[in-house]
């Protein structure tokens, strides 16, 4: 476990207690929860990038339909 020190203004640290204290929770799993959702966002990002530039390189769609005649899934 890693403990992390962060200075807060005392107008940062009351926004900061009132909105955990809202949702019925720590500032602790606050400061965690909004950081991993920040991680997961930018990855999210990066991933998104990664395919819009796949698909300008080939900008070849298939409908629904399609994909299921090439996965051989129509009964």
């Amino acid at each position: 476990m890693m403990t992390i020190s962060l200075r807060l203004s005392d107008e940062d640290s009351m926004l900061f207690k009132k909105y955990a204290e809202m949702n019925g929770m720590s500032v602790s799993d606050l400061i965690r929860q909004s950081v991993l959702e920040r991680i997961q966002d930018e990855y999210d990002l990066g991933v998104y990038n990664k395919a819009i530039a796949a698909y300008h390189e080939n900008p070849t769609t298939y409908s629904h339909e399609e994909v299921r005649k090439m996965l051989e899934l129509d009964s």
